[in-house]
């Protein structure tokens, strides 16, 4: 049997053991607290000074810097997003008085065949002087002599300067066979050791899009099959689901991660938050947190989205830096109590 008929079905049991977990209901904790559009940006090191769209970023906190790695685009032709590095005081952002204009500068964009139509939404993760970015790489894989169109998930390793070491794109594997589904995204490390991770991973089996967790080896590039297993599935008013943040360590072994769901009734991106062990193991999940509202949020070159990619604990708050829209960021910010009084433990 061949890794992708055992992973359908794995995901067909899912399906039948894990519906029912949430309600289709938004309870918002979430304040507004920032908003930066693409004019707020300003290049560094390209000739186009700024973006036209800045947009679903990764982040991560660094003493008092938080870190943010914005998915750029500088034209509309063709789509084509970079990752980019900027870093914002902390106490800035939490106050929402940011300077304007800010600083950035490029750090990942598409040099491969399997990333040519763009790097997108970071997912950075750090351990020890190294960071990783997992990211959507949009390109072109061959096989059987066709250019076939994949979006692989990709992996770059960076120095603690953020300058690129290396960067590639995972396969899953089970020893013998080598999958790489046409689309695996909307992932997240948990920390591990010797080169092998837990990850929270999103493959396309059978033309659905799932939450998985499973074990992963950044050194080879590989998750290995026969630790693949569903976590959280789409609903009977969901079109799909996938991780949208980041880990953020609560205690020893929960971590907090964001998931988004796509909705029948109108495509809107709406979001939760679910509690896993040092596993991937699901804990407790809510219902929806967090989902568009008004005229800033709602309306963009995709109208109805929030999606990730950073998620950051300070203080007693947990921040979620969101794109809004695919054109601009907005910081989210709720208190940690107010997010867990809303998750339902499995």
């Amino acid at each position: 049997m061949g890794i992708e008929e055992v992973l359908y079905k794995k995901q067909h049991k899912a399906f039948n053991e894990l519906r029912g977990l949430r309600k289709p209901e938004v309870n918002d904790v979430f304040k507004r607290i920032l908003y930066l559009g693409p004019g707020d940006f300003e290049m560094a090191d390209y000739k186009k000074p700024k973006p036209v769209a800045v947009f679903n970023p990764g982040a991560l906190l660094k003493n008092k810097k938080l870190i943010v790695l914005p998915r750029f685009i500088f034209d509309y032709y063709k789509y084509v997003s970079s990752v980019g590095l900027i870093e914002l005081d902390i106490e800035d952002v939490v106050s929402g008085n940011v300077e304007i204009p800010i600083k950035s500068r490029i750090i990942i964009w598409p040099q491969q065949i399997w990333e040519f139509l763009g790097c997108e939404d970071p997912r950075a993760f750090r351990d020890g002087d190294l960071y990783y970015i997992l990211y959507t790489g949009k390109g072109y894989l061959v096989k059987s002599g066709e250019h076939v169109r994949t979006d692989v998930l990709a992996l770059a390793r960076l120095d603690n300067s953020w300058q690129l070491i290396n960067k590639g794109f995972f396969s899953i594997t089970n020893g013998s066979e080598v999958f790489v589904p046409r689309s695996n995204k909307d992932s997240a490390f948990i920390k591990g050791g010797n080169g092998e991770y837990t990850l929270l991973t999103r493959p396309e089996i059978g033309g659905k899009r799932i939450c998985w967790r499973g074990r992963a080896n950044v050194n080879e590039l590989k998750i290995y099959e026969d630790s693949l297993e569903p976590v959280l599935v789409y609903e009977d008013w969901e079109l799909k689901v996938g991780w949208s943040t980041n880990v953020v360590k609560l205690s020893s072994n929960e971590y907090l991660v964001g998931w988004h769901g796509v909705l029948i009734e109108d495509y809107s991106y709406r979001n939760g938050l679910a509690l896993v062990d040092k596993e991937g193991n699901l804990l407790a999940v809510s219902n929806y947190l967090l989902s568009p509202k008004g005229l800033i949020e709602e309306y963009g070159d995709r109208p109805l989205v929030i999606f990730g990619d950073g998620l950051v604990k300070y203080k007693e708050y947990i921040l979620w830096i969101g794109g809004i829209s695919d054109y601009a960021i907005a910081v989210f910010a709720a208190e940690i109590n107010d997010i867990l009084e809303k998750l339902n433990w499995i």
